[in-house]
C-alpha cells in the first residue's frame, strides 16, 4: 500500500528554498558519470581555455535556470503526471549542472556571479507558465528546449576541437534537451505565441552575453 504524504504550503516553501540554495551553492546530486571523463584533456592555449570556460559558464547558467524553471513548474503543476515529469526532467538536468560546474573548475574558472539573479528570474517565469495551465507550461518547455538546443549546437561549433571533455558534455546535454522537448510535446504542449518566443530569445541573449564574462 502506497502512503502519500501531505505537504503543506510551508513544507513546499521550505523544500523550494532548500533546492534553490543547493543549486546556487553548487551542491548537486549527480546520477550519471561526466561525459568525456576519459577523454584527453587537450593542450589548450590560454585563449582557447578562456573561450571554453566562457561557453561552459553560459551552459552552467542555463542549467541553473533549468533547475529554477522545472522546480517552479513542478510546484505549480495541476496534474500528478505532469508534476512527476517536471521532477524527473529536473533530476536529469541536475547532472548537467554538476558536469558544467566540474568542467569550469577544470578550466580554472568559476560559475556566473549572477546565478542568484538568474535563478530567481527563471523561477518566476516557470511559475507564470505553470499558472497558465498544463498545456501552456509544456509549450514553454518545448520552446525553451528548442532554444537551448540551438545554443548547444552553436557551442559545439565554437568549442576548440582539442577540448574533447567540454564537447562530450555539451553533446550529451544536447541529446537530453531534445528528449525533454519531445516528451513535453507528446504530453500535449501548446504552441508558444510568437511575441513570447521573441521575448525568450531576447532574455536569453542578455543572459548568455553576460554569463560569458561574469
Amino acid at each position: 500500500m502506497t502512503i502519500h504524504r501531505f505537504h503543506s504550503p510551508l513544507d513546499q516553501f521550505i523544500v523550494g528554498i532548500d533546492k534553490a540554495l543547493r543549486v546556487m551553492s553548487g551542491v548537486t546530486a549527480q546520477t550519471r558519470p561526466t561525459p568525456g571523463a576519459r577523454a584527453d584533456d587537450g593542450n589548450l592555449d590560454a585563449q582557447q581555455q578562456r573561450h571554453s570556460a566562457g561557453l561552459m559558464r553560459i551552459n552552467h547558467v542555463g542549467e541553473v535556470c533549468a533547475q529554477a524553471l522545472y522546480n517552479a513548474q513542478a510546484r505549480f503543476a495541476t496534474s500528478p503526471a505532469l508534476k512527476a515529469q517536471f521532477e524527473q526532467a529536473g533530476r536529469e538536468e541536475e547532472d548537467h549542472l554538476a558536469w558544467t560546474a566540474q568542467r569550469l573548475a577544470e578550466l580554472g574558472s568559476q560559475p556566473s556571479f549572477f546565478n542568484p539573479l538568474w535563478y530567481v528570474g527563471s523561477y518566476a517565469m516557470g511559475a507564470v507558465a505553470a499558472k497558465l495551465g498544463d498545456a501552456r507550461s509544456l509549450g514553454f518547455v518545448v520552446e525553451t528546449e528548442r532554444q537551448v538546443e540551438a545554443h548547444l549546437n552553436d557551442h559545439l561549433d565554437q568549442l576548440p576541437q582539442l577540448d574533447a571533455k567540454s564537447r562530450a558534455i555539451v553533446e550529451q546535454m544536447r541529446l537530453d534537451e531534445i528528449e525533454h522537448g519531445a516528451t513535453a510535446e507528446a504530453m500535449g504542449a501548446s504552441e508558444v505565441p510568437a511575441p513570447v518566443k521573441l521575448a525568450m530569445t531576447g532574455m536569453a541573449k542578455v543572459m548568455t552575453t553576460t554569463a560569458y564574462y561574469i
